[in-house]
């Protein structure tokens, strides 16, 4: 056995003359456990909500979406677009038009995005899963367009069975007429099928109006355009492996999306601040390592006639300098791995009898309790930061202290 790394152990576990260097040992690996579950538990709740929220689009925003590198459209019958469909593991694709539009409803004119689909859609996404009332999912029938709201811009029209609205979007290349405003504004009419869809998310629910792909493409003077292919991947395909290839396959007039990058806004705000989280409780971490010093500061105070003896018997400096390294980073690995196990079991414990709770009253959220989802690479690079932060914390101090006390 490594002798240094033995008498280390040794210290560690052993009395000592003073009963405060045991307390403050004590206090130092508590220091460091607290510091790691802190991080352990933060770092799970912040995965909990983005799984939270990658649920919650998921019945929307299909598995795979093909944009145009450039611009805004693109052609609808595109070779590009022709190769993705017949992919292997797709099952299912479907042509969208989005843009911004103006919805007039008594008088009363709001800014939209209307996003005209095609057929193919329900079979795309998830979207009768999040359909509410009495009507049909049906975008156009017998000559007649319809509209199918998000529930918040409904409640805005009055509900559900708002009857008729008219959808209005400005030409395009023309210069506005000051005496006729109206007529540089294309315009349609949509009526209501009775259903409105609910995504539980602002960005969707407040401000998207889906209609048909022709509505749309009129509307937009875009015949023969779309803004997006989105694409359903056949029960058991890879999507990363379907992405790199299709990616590979369309080359770089297209740009191939997953669900997380067709919401690279939101999941980048929430990367940024689990980055931020995570520098704070390294800083934390760090303070709590100052207990180590302490605590090594203090045995080597305790130990100085052990030092004689073994430099009796033929000790150098860097041996007995390693011997107080390796008691400060047994601390630290204590610390560290009580600390995840204690971060684990508080998450266990959090998912399943909800411990912490977001309201008094039940329904005023989405879920009852913070949500918790524990990814073990994060566990790992929680571990290894302790670890990393606890032993450079007690690398100068121990070299220091030992040339000046021993």
């Amino acid at each position: 056995m490594n002798f240094p790394l033995f008498v280390a152990r040794r210290y560690l576990f052993s009395k000592k003359s003073h009963n405060a260097i045991n307390f403050i040992s004590a206090i130092s690996v508590g220091g460091v456990a607290l510091a790691t579950l802190a991080m352990v538990c933060t770092l799970s709740v912040f995965n909990g909500f983005r799984d939270l929220i990658g649920s919650l689009y998921t019945a929307f925003d299909p598995e795979l979406q093909v944009v145009p590198a450039k611009g805004k459209f693109m052609q609808a019958g595109a070779q590009g677009l022709g190769v993705a469909r017949s992919h292997p593991e797709v099952e299912a694709a479907s042509a969208c038009l989005e843009d911004h539009a103006m919805l007039l409803f008594a008088g009363r004119p709001v800014v939209i995005t209307l996003k005209g689909v095609d057929e193919n859609f329900e079979k795309s996404t998830g979207i009768r899963s999040i359909l509410y009332g009495e009507g049909n999912f049906v975008l156009s029938a017998a000559g007649v367009e319809y509209g199918v709201p998000g529930i918040g811009l409904a409640s805005h029209m009055g509900g559900v069975d708002y009857g008729s609205l008219q959808v209005c979007a400005p030409r395009r290349g023309e210069q506005l007429n000051m005496t006729n405003p109206g007529a540089n504004f294309n315009a349609g009419e949509l009526f209501s099928p009775g259903v409105v869809f609910s995504v539980s998310q602002r960005k969707y629910d407040e401000n998207y109006l889906l209609s048909s792909l022709s509505f749309a493409q009129n509307l937009f003077e875009q015949p023969g355009h779309i803004s997006s292919l989105e694409l359903k991947l056949k029960p058991g395909a890879d999507t990363d492996k379907v992405k790199a290839d299709l990616r590979q396959r369309l080359g770089k007039d297209y740009r191939v999306l997953d669900q997380a990058e067709q919401q690279e806004e939101v999941f980048g705000i929430m990367a940024i601040e689990k980055l931020i989280a995570y520098f704070f409780l390294t800083f934390i971490v760090l303070v709590a390592c100052f207990n180590i010093i302490g605590s090594v500061s203090m045995l080597i105070i305790d130990k100085r006639d052990d030092v004689a003896t073994l430099r009796t018997l033929g000790a150098n400096d860097r041996l007995i300098v390693r011997i107080f390294l390796f008691e400060g980073r047994f601390i630290s690995v204590l610390g560290a791995i009580i600390g995840v196990v204690l971060g684990l079991l508080l998450c266990w414990a959090q998912q399943t009898f909800g411990l912490l709770r977001l309201g008094e009253s039940s329904g005023n959220f989405i879920i009852e309790a913070y949500p918790v989802s524990v990814h073990w690479q994060d566990v790992l690079a929680v571990f290894a930061t302790v670890i990393a932060v606890g032993f450079l914390s007690v690398w100068y101090p121990v070299h220091y202290l030992s040339k000046r006390l021993l």
